[in-house]
């Protein structure tokens, strides 16, 4: 279970990389200054009774420079020890160097990186020598014990080659984390990349199948964290979770945001870290009032859906997204997450519900029959 409070640094939206679908870069952001490090850990200290994760985010967060991880994964660890803070980064990993590398495992740092599937796939959405830059740097990270795990974006282009995709993380034995391709409120052509709901839900229906039935040889995170919504009754990652008023995005300025997708959009600023606000007055702002209205408005039109308390709608930002940022309905991915959900907790009952034979261990192989109920008691065992 992931830390209830989130706080997401953004030290500037920059970034080398020229990914074809990307909508979370400018060229001419600023970078963040380690003052801005200092405001946040001031606003922050006042709380109490939290567990706080602390998440670099971009842009590409590694232009910020060794010395500023350096300072600021300090300053936080020891100023806000009370908090027990834990970290993670996301980056694309071309700038990784030995120094950033010895940082990060110092503070023990997991690394979130992107690898759309084989290389030429890869190239062909995120740029030339996209793949081969990102394994340098994931060689360096590896070679200093960090932990890095790969988000795996498939697009309206991608999903077609899914079985050559999943082989290929098979092949490496990476775990795989994915993300449909999204529409954004910034792009000129939002939905160019953009992966349809129908389509993604067959794609998570293939990967719970891929998960049940070769749970040695692939771990697809997305897939066990859906099976861990529907076990517990409850969401507990980003998409499946009420996250109003604890998660914000700081931006490279020190405005906070709800959320790093809204950074760099005055329309969405909540405060400024030099302000220290209490989190009542961040949701009290204009802001934080549009994501508290998404919230009561799932409260309504999802009222009668059996997956509403572990769904929450999905996720606010893409319910506005599609509409230049008007509420007009719920995550449009609804379909795929009512898709996945149905085929889970139905074969969940179905196992349940079958005569002791078809769940019997046998005593030849000593192995479990492959099945959904088999793998949320994996993910809970670990």
């Amino acid at each position: 279970m992931k830390n209830p409070f989130h706080v997401m640094i953004i030290p500037t939206l920059g970034c080398p990389g020229r990914c074809k679908y990307c909508w979370s870069s400018d060229e001419k952001s600023p970078r963040m200054t380690l003052d801005t490090i200092d405001e946040i850990v001031r606003w922050l200290k006042p709380l109490r009774d939290q567990r706080v994760t602390f998440t670099f985010h971009g842009g590409e967060p590694l232009l910020a420079g060794a010395e500023f991880y350096r300072t600021a994964l300090r300053k936080i660890s020891e100023e806000l020890a009370h908090l027990t803070p834990e970290f993670a980064i996301q980056t694309n990993l071309w700038l990784m160097t030995d120094e950033l590398a010895e940082i990060f495992a110092e503070y023990h740092v997991p690394i979130g990186s992107s690898i759309d599937g084989p290389k030429e796939l890869t190239n062909y959405q995120r740029g030339n020598e996209y793949f081969e830059r990102c394994l340098a740097g994931y060689k360096i990270a590896a070679d200093h014990g960090l932990l890095v795990r790969f988000i795996c974006t498939f697009t309206n282009s991608s999903v077609k080659q899914k079985e050559e995709i999943v082989n290929f993380f098979k092949e490496q034995g990476w775990v795989m984390k994915l993300h449909p391709a999204l529409p954004s409120l910034k792009g000129e052509n939002p939905n160019a990349w953009t992966l349809s709901p129908e389509e993604y839900g067959e794609l998570l229906v293939y990967l719970l199948d891929e998960a049940v039935e070769h749970p040695g040889e692939i771990e697809i995170m997305n897939i066990n964290d859906l099976c861990r919504c529907v076990f517990t009754r409850a969401g507990s990652v980003c998409t499946y979770a009420d996250c109003m008023g604890t998660t914000f995005a700081i931006g490279p300025d020190g405005e906070i945001y709800p959320c790093y997708r809204f950074i760099g959009m005055p329309e969405w600023v909540m405060g400024h870290v030099r302000d220290a606000p209490r989190i009542e007055s961040l949701m009290e702002s204009h802001a934080g009032k549009r994501m508290l209205a998404f919230k009561e408005f799932v409260d309504t039109a999802c009222k009668d859906c059996a997956h509403i308390s572990y769904c929450r709608g999905g996720c606010p930002y893409n319910a506005i997204a599609p509409t230049g940022g008007s509420l007009e309905g719920v995550d449009p991915h609804c379909t795929a997450y009512k898709r996945i959900f149905d085929e889970i907790t139905g074969r969940l009952n179905a196992e349940m519900n079958a005569p002791p034979a078809a769940m019997r261990v046998s005593r030849v192989k000593r192995k479990q029959q492959p099945s959904v109920t088999a793998l949320i008691k994996k993910i809970i065992d670990e």
